[in-house]
């Protein structure tokens, strides 16, 4: 039987993203595959957890494409952002957390390509007023990012309720990234 490489990476992710140190045995079994099957496709660990980053990257890449974040104001943009991020929240959040995918010499060009458009919107969101200019769009990206691996893993513990996501993660970075206006 062919191994359908797709649901054996989401089955991981879903795994690994509600318990990161998950071993290859479990990730198997989640996948409804057998060990050695998994093996035969990923060497390891890391192997799979590379395939997983390109995954992520494909997912987040994707998910900027739909959001259009050049259309309208960039705090709808942000907005519409989150919304399209959420089908894959809990893979990012997981991969949010692996720091062997962010350091040395092997960081894979996809993230810095990712933080360049998610940069550019709040970039754009400061230029025409809408977001604080106190705070740099590095930070700001990095602070979208935590916040939707931070609200994944509250749906998925069940402390906050899916239909909350996109909300709770919105209102939390614009309510401290929109420009205040002195009356």
């Amino acid at each position: 039987m062919a191994m359908d490489r797709d649901h054996v990476l989401r089955a991981a992710a879903a795994l690994l993203a509600r318990k990161s140190t998950a071993t290859m045995d479990e990730v198997a079994r989640a996948a409804g595959i057998g060990r050695a099957t998994l093996h035969r496709h990923f060497a390891g660990r890391d192997a799979l957890v590379r395939a997983l980053e390109q995954l992520g990257i494909q997912e987040f890449e994707a998910a900027l494409d739909r959001a259009r974040l050049e259309e309208g104001g960039s705090d709808d943009g942000l907005r519409r952002l989150i919304a399209e991020t959420e089908p894959s929240a809990h893979l990012l959040a997981f991969l949010y957390t692996e720091n062997q995918l962010f350091e040395g010499d092997e960081v894979n060009e996809g993230w810095a390509r990712l933080d360049a458009r998610v940069c550019d919107l709040f970039r754009r969101g400061q230029e025409q007023g809408e977001f604080r200019i106190d705070l740099t769009p590095a930070w700001l990206t990095e602070a979208l990012y935590a916040l939707i691996g931070s609200c994944a893993w509250a749906v998925m513990d069940g402390r906050v309720a899916q239909k909350d996501f996109q909300y709770m993660t919105a209102e939390l970075l614009l309510g401290g990234a929109q420009r205040r206006v002195e009356k």
